[in-house]
């Protein structure tokens, strides 16, 4: 886990702010759910052989003997809120979306922390299948308003309760005669969990899954036409997608449609991407991790002890996407600097400069200070490191006269201005600053 400084929570804010905007602009109404639920939520909900629930989750047992978890991911809490608070009974679809802290025990590495944050968007009360397309769109369009391009759309069904049995039959006939040359942990998954393999990233265990049976030739009619339709509608909002037969998702409750969106950057040399055997540093086109992820959950609601209702939905790790953003070379726009610098010398005007602040404040200038200094090369120092365009000294004098000293950072010039003017006269000031900077030939 880790801390987060104002230089970092600018990106933060920045995903924040673009996800807000969008959520606005698709009708999605936010939702904020406790960081700690009971551990049911997740065990029922998730499900018991998911990595989430065996290696991730962080538990307690409280002194009444309540066993909470920390929220690990945001799906299930949103069924549990949309349940206990009788969401059915509103419009429908209801769409929530979050932007939340998420914890996870697992191997800290790139774009994995054990505190995290996701945004998300929720699309609860639909069945029909453009509301899977809706939750692409929508997730797309945030990431293209952060500016990062070059995105790559996989999409998949998993099936439902009437056909992904027979899958699982056959993968699992599949897979158990060649299990030997599988790593450790899916030898462990087949008797539990056999879809979780198709996510393994070991090598041994990607080639044995190089001949093994398809979802998309097991799927039953309503599943073959729902995905189809789904990948009509993503062809008349011209999404391009990869249909990616291995996809499935880490989580028990998805049903049918899945997807993840993936980033290709560039490689900006070597010694990050690898150069070849000549030591060429020529930039190669590499896939990157998931930036966002989501898919269809019906069935979630009857594990958390409701009636089947149409769901789908998506998350995206904002930690991720500060990274592909850092890779493509976004920012965040740097914070303004300030107006006006209050510089205040003696302890008469130490007394007054709180006040004059307090009053600049309240109409609306960009102004800092720095109180507890009393040398006027210390503040002016300041002054000039935060960029402010104009000092305002408050001296001794000045308190006697009802005085102050406006001084542009730029030129030096300085004028002594009435207290009942200084007002006007700043923002004045100010306005002729800003259309001269705009004049400046960049």
């Amino acid at each position: 886990m880790h801390d987060l400084l104002a230089e970092d929570l600018r990106w933060y804010e920045m995903i924040e702010r673009a996800a807000a905007t969008l959520a606005d602009a698709y009708g999605f109404g936010r939702i904020e759910t406790p960081a700690l639920e009971a551990e049911e939520v997740f065990t029922r909900g998730v499900g018991l052989s998911t990595d989430i629930v065996e290696k991730e989750m962080y538990t307690l047992r409280t002194r009444g003997g309540d066993r909470l978890a920390l929220r690990p991911e945001g799906t299930a809490p949103i069924v549990r809120a949309y349940l206990q608070h009788g969401m059915r009974n509103w419009p429908q679809p209801v769409r929530l979306w979050y932007f939340s802290r998420m914890f996870r025990h697992e191997r800290p590495q790139a774009g994995r922390l054990r505190q995290f944050w996701q945004a998300g968007f929720e699309i609860i009360g639909e069945d029909d299948v453009v509301a899977d397309a809706e939750s692409v769109l929508v997730t797309m369009a945030t990431l293209d308003a952060l500016g990062l391009k070059d995105l790559s759309l996989q999409v998949n069904s998993i099936g439902c309760s009437q056909c992904r049995p027979l899958y699982r039959k056959a993968f699992v006939a599949y897979l158990r005669p060649r299990q030997g040359g599988m790593c450790g942990n899916c030898r462990k998954r087949l008797k539990a969990n056999p879809l979780r393999t198709l996510d393994c990233k070991d090598e041994r265990c990607q080639r044995v899954l190089q001949g093994a049976p398809e979802f998309i030739d097991h799927l039953c009619e309503p599943c073959r036409v729902n995905l189809r339709m789904f990948l009509e509608f993503l062809e008349e909002l011209q999404i391009p997608y990869l249909l990616n037969s291995r996809l499935v998702r880490g989580l028990d409750y998805y049903s049918r449609t899945v997807f993840e969106i993936w980033s290709e950057q560039p490689a900006s040399g070597a010694e990050e991407h690898g150069a070849d055997e000549e030591g060429s540093k020529e930039p190669v086109r590499v896939l990157q991790q998931a930036l966002a992820a989501g898919g269809r959950y019906d069935t979630l609601f009857r594990a958390l002890g409701g009636k089947p209702t149409g769901a789908v939905g998506s998350a995206l790790g904002v930690e991720r996407i500060i990274a592909a953003m850092r890779a493509a070379d976004i920012h965040p726009p740097e914070p303004a600097a300030p107006q006006v610098f209050l510089v205040q010398l003696g302890e008469q005007a130490k007394r007054k400069a709180p006040a004059l602040f307090e009053e600049l404040r309240r109409e609306k200038f960009r102004i800092r200070a720095s109180f507890g200094r009393d040398s006027i090369k210390s503040q002016l120092r300041i002054a000039d490191k935060l960029g402010a365009t104009y000092v305002l000294i408050l001296g001794q004098k000045e308190v006697s006269d009802d005085t102050v000293i406006l001084r542009s950072m730029a030129s030096g010039a300085q004028e002594t201005v009435k207290r009942g003017s200084l007002i006007p006269i700043l923002r004045n000031r100010l306005q002729k600053a800003e259309q001269r900077s705009q004049r400046i030939p960049r």
